[in-house]
């Protein structure tokens, strides 16, 4: 009963914030994003009969933090009730980028763990149950369950069953990059739950940006199948900046953004009227996710570099469906 999984972190390109069942994690909205390979989290999923309780470490140390470790073991407890396994887990779980960060760690985990621990209890699912599984543990993570392009349905049953994510178009579809600045370092201080659920509860922003994610998912999808960089940076554009107004509009205000955040906000601005094509997105968190077309890449990266206030510069492109088996 032991199966290892790599999973990798995705971005939204129209954002997911907000929830129409907090029990059963399901979004108020739908979302699209990208599945990102040169990012990955590995977990390794043990039913052990000796435990007494589940164990789980990230990155080479046990999960201290118990509001996180619980977060683990309930998902663990979905598993175990659907497999009838009463045995408890080793999870050891090691990520690549930086936890926490802003950087959908979250996503990549739940998703490796999903894929880990229903094949160590020898669940064969389908990627559309697994995605609603991994949903249960981060909204992000549902998306994570395929590669390439992803859309995310937030369903209508009151049981979640619907809300499961699908692939719009595979990895190989468009030859791009996605460059992330990272502009800090260790953990956001308002982790995404506690952030959407302020902005949700507060934000008289939040219903009408809401309002706007149909047509904003469906231009998407046109912009992806005809290839069409404007277009797509366009659209992305505006759903990020709409989510974070809604979060800033939160009370208390929820900003995510430091110093270099917004600069680098302004100088992509400049540097696309200039004639680079490239546009950015933000997630829950202060670091800067630029896409351009592969052909420009070390152009972004020399435009990104020359900010102070960048600390690194990691890069992806759109990536596989997660994979059993050692990384």
């Amino acid at each position: 009963m032991k199966a290892t999984a790599t999973a990798h972190p995705n971005i939204a390109l129209v954002k997911y914030w907000g929830k129409r069942d907090i029990a059963l994690n399901l979004p108020a909205a739908g979302s699209l994003s990208v599945t990102l390979a040169g990012l990955s989290t590995t977990t390794e999923v043990c039913f052990e009969p000796h435990l007494a309780e589940d164990v789980v470490s990230l990155d080479g140390h046990q999960l201290s933090d118990e509001r996180a470790r619980r977060r683990v073991v309930e998902f663990l407890d979905l598993v175990r009730r659907a497999a009838d396994v009463e045995t408890y887990a080793r999870v050891v779980t090691y990520n690549d980028f930086p936890t926490a960060a802003g950087l959908a760690s979250s996503a990549s985990g739940f998703a490796a763990l999903a894929v880990a621990a229903s094949s160590a209890a020898g669940l064969d699912w389908s990627p559309q149950r697994l995605s609603a599984l991994a949903r249960r543990g981060s909204g992000s993570a549902a998306r994570s369950l395929f590669g390439g392009f992803v859309e995310m349905r937030p369903g209508t049953k009151p049981d979640g069953s619907d809300a499961h994510a699908k692939p719009v178009a595979p990895p190989d579809h468009w030859d791009l990059r996605c460059l992330i600045a990272l502009t800090t370092r260790g953990e956001k201080k308002v982790g995404s739950t506690e952030g959407m659920g302020r902005t949700q509860q507060t934000s008289p922003l939040f219903q009408p940006w809401i309002e706007t994610v149909d047509d904003d998912l469906r231009q998407t999808r046109l912009a992806i199948d005809k290839r069409d960089f404007s277009a797509l940076g366009r659209i992305a554009e505006r759903s990020c900046l709409r989510m974070h107004a809604t979060a800033i509009g939160a009370d208390p205000g929820v900003l995510y953004w430091n110093a270099t955040t917004v600069s680098l906000i302004h100088r992509i601005r400049r540097a696309r009227g200039d004639g680079l094509p490239c546009f950015f997105t933000i997630d829950a968190g202060p670091h800067v996710k630029v896409f351009c077309p592969a052909e420009v890449t070390d152009d972004v990266v020399d435009l990104l570099s020359d900010i102070d206030g960048v600390r690194d510069i990691l890069t992806a492109r759109p990536g596989p469906a997660p994979t059993l088996g050692a990384a």
